[in-house]
């Protein structure tokens, strides 16, 4: 007998993420546009609202779309009783609020933050009492479960233990005593903008060992002495990780010497897991989680890429050029979309193949769109990097030829940008499509008696 009908707050955490996903992926591909054009959208929608859309916009995908898969995995593959139901969906109602209130502000050019977080200071209340009571029933709910539970399960923790002490630390520039000191100032910002990052990739990271653990039925994967390792090697480059992009702050050479060994020592490490993954998984596995199974190879790449390409920008002599160039947008986009996006995206096509077990991976239209969203991804991030050696060139030999001159002079790569970042929207479209259409069916689910 059908006792009545909940809203399923996991599935529109999700839903809101890939939305949230695809007006990142929109507004970037306007943004490069505008890049080349800077009157288009000048009296609607200038560079400087469209930029924190943006960003906003890829934060909020991530932030959406790995809660959303905690709750779902939580209540239903790991059967916990969540502490207050209620919670979950007061968390929900928060985030949606301050979502559309920060588009809203945006959309009429009332900013009032910092770098990434550049809404009105005041707007982070809501948001970190969302965060609160994510914490609140997180540890009210696994609290007797986390001393003897899976390495996710740490990780997940202190994700959102993490995520509420940055966030706060963020806006402390709003206090006079911090703000008037500039070195001070600075470094707090920086510090708690990579601290921030660690924060999310702890909630990321830990999904993707649920992914790989669950895929193999073998929890052994989550709880080995080395994924225990990984983790308290992510802890150490949430808390010191930061300090390797604050070269231009007066600090220790040790300092940045340690933060940037430590990032990518993490690297690493998860690489190494993921590979052990990948090795030992059988065909039957690798066939069932078919789509879930790619994006975590996708990632494996992506992992890969950047550890190269921050091995080489993070060496001081080389960071002295590439710093504030196209380079470092390669290496922020290639970490985000590349691996963040690829983890999020294999986390979606699992739980889309727990609610409709036939409907997911038989889609040759998302396969085809994985294809071409990854070549496409790899093709932008190339030419940001091109880009950002021609603009490192220039600078480094202090020539004559002006900016614009040096803005005309790469077209061709700006041309090549533009049209990747175009097949990197239309991809993630049809991918985004056939996900929310199975997810949209599942809003709701049924209590029986």
């Amino acid at each position: 007998m059908i006792k009545k009908s909940n809203l399923n707050s996991s599935v529109l955490f999700i839903i809101f993420g890939l939305i949230a996903l695809l007006i990142a992926a929109l507004i970037g591909m306007i943004i490069s546009f505008v890049y080349i054009n800077p009157d288009l959208l000048k009296e609607v929608l200038p560079f400087n609202r469209l930029r924190p859309m943006h960003t906003t916009s890829a934060v909020a995908w991530i932030v959406l779309t790995a809660t959303g898969g905690i709750y779902f995995y939580l209540k239903n593959i790991e059967k916990v009783e969540f502490f207050s139901n209620t919670l979950i969906k007061i968390h929900l109602i928060l985030f949606l609020i301050m979502g559309i209130t920060i588009y809203v502000c945006y959309f009429f050019g009332v900013l009032g933050g910092r770098e990434y977080l550049e809404f009105l200071p005041v707007l982070i209340v809501p948001v970190l009492i969302g965060w609160v009571f994510f914490g609140i029933n997180y540890f009210g709910s696994v609290w007797k479960k986390i001393k003897e539970g899976p390495v996710y399960y740490w990780m997940w923790g202190t994700g959102i233990l993490f995520m509420i002490f940055h966030l706060t630390e963020a806006h402390f520039w709003a206090f006079t005593d911090i703000r008037s000191d500039y070195i001070k100032d600075l470094t707090i910002q920086w510090k708690s903008y990579g601290s921030f990052v660690g924060s999310w990739n702890m909630l990321v990271y830990g999904t993707a060992i649920f992914l790989m653990s669950k895929m193999k039925n073998d929890d052994g994967l989550a709880r080995g002495k080395k994924v225990f390792f990984f983790y308290f090697l992510g802890l150490t480059n949430l808390m010191f990780g930061w300090a390797h992009h604050t070269y231009i702050v007066p600090a220790a050479p040790w300092i940045r010497y340690f933060a940037y060994v430590i990032s990518m020592t993490e690297w690493i490490i998860f690489l190494n897991i993921v590979y052990i993954f990948i090795k030992n998984l059988g065909q039957t596995q690798r066939k069932y989680y078919n789509m879930t199974y790619r994006f975590l190879m996708a990632s494996e790449f992506w992992v890969s890429a950047n550890i190269v390409l921050a091995l080489l920008m993070s060496i001081p002599s080389l960071n002295y050029y590439t710093h504030g160039t196209h380079i470092t947008v390669a290496h922020s986009m290639g970490t985000t979309i590349g691996i963040n996006t690829c983890i999020l995206l294999a986390s979606v096509s699992y739980i889309v193949k727990k609610l409709n077990p036939n409907n997911w991976e038989e889609n040759l239209s998302v396969y085809y769109a994985f294809l071409v969203f990854n070549a496409s991804l790899f093709v932008f991030w190339i030419s940001l990097i091109v880009g950002g050696i021609y603009k490192a060139v220039w600078m480094s030999k202090g020539s004559d030829v002006t900016f614009g001159q040096l803005h005309n002079n790469s077209s061709t790569i700006f041309v090549i940008f533009i049209l990747s970042g175009v097949f990197i929207f239309l991809s993630l479209s049809v991918i985004v499509y056939h996900l929310l259409k199975d997810l949209g069916s599942k809003i709701f689910y049924l209590d029986k008696d």
